[in-house]
């Protein structure tokens, strides 16, 4: 079938195990997906298969997106991503993909997502940095990041010098989250623990890339 899946995070909640222990658990909205375009190494140098999830107006569509989806004859997505294929078994355009046919309960997947966005936030916020001595003589200096580099060598500002700036709204991922269950009926995966972004937030759910290459 396919390494992974576009969803959507609804939010988080709790499974008790088999052991009695309480996990918090994300519930993710995963698919269904509908194939879109089969990739191949004679059209396109590789194999891949482009999914799409979602409805979106087609009025809200470019023309040649709008164009692509005729050609495969499937609606408009809001999201479109591609997946390598895995194991066996044919797909064609138009084809539905369920969370049930990608996952099952104890899996490793990664889950890749867009973070909150945080605003401005200096660098105790951003960094977690301690700040500076309430006292001895530190005077409006609290919170400040202390020096950014030396005045003759290198006499500029590194690259990459944590520094205030725009907290969040960043791509991130997060590996090796355990599959509790897979709800086939609604469509839904709880995995063991957070994952980024906002309730409602669209995110990518794929098969561990870490214990693929381990293993």
């Amino acid at each position: 079938m396919l390494s992974g899946l576009i969803g959507k995070k609804l939010g988080m909640t709790e499974v008790v195990d088999d052991n009695g222990r309480v996990l918090a658990a994300t519930v993710i909205q995963l698919g269904p997906c509908t194939v879109s375009q089969l990739k191949t190494k004679a059209t396109d140098g590789y194999e891949a298969v482009q999914v799409t999830f979602g409805r979106k107006k087609p009025s809200r569509v470019n023309k040649p997106l709008r164009g692509h989806f005729a050609k495969a004859g499937v609606a408009p997505g809001i999201v479109t991503r591609e997946f390598a294929k895995v194991g066996e078994g044919e797909l064609k355009p138009g084809d539905v993909i369920t969370v049930a046919d990608v996952f099952k309960p104890g899996d490793l997947v990664d889950v890749q997502g867009l973070s909150k966005g945080r605003g401005f936030a200096g660098v105790m916020k951003r960094h977690g940095f301690a700040g500076f001595p309430a006292s001895r003589g530190t005077h409006e200096y609290f919170r400040h990041g202390g020096s950014i580099g030396n005045r003759s060598f290198p006499g500029r500002v590194f690259k990459g010098l944590k520094m205030p700036g725009h907290m969040g709204n960043q791509r991130v991922t997060i590996s090796n989250l355990r599959v509790l269950r897979v709800l086939a009926e609604d469509n839904a995966l709880l995995v063991h623990g957070s994952a980024p972004g906002p309730n409602g937030g669209i995110v990518i759910v794929k098969r561990s890339a870490k214990r693929a290459a381990a293993g």
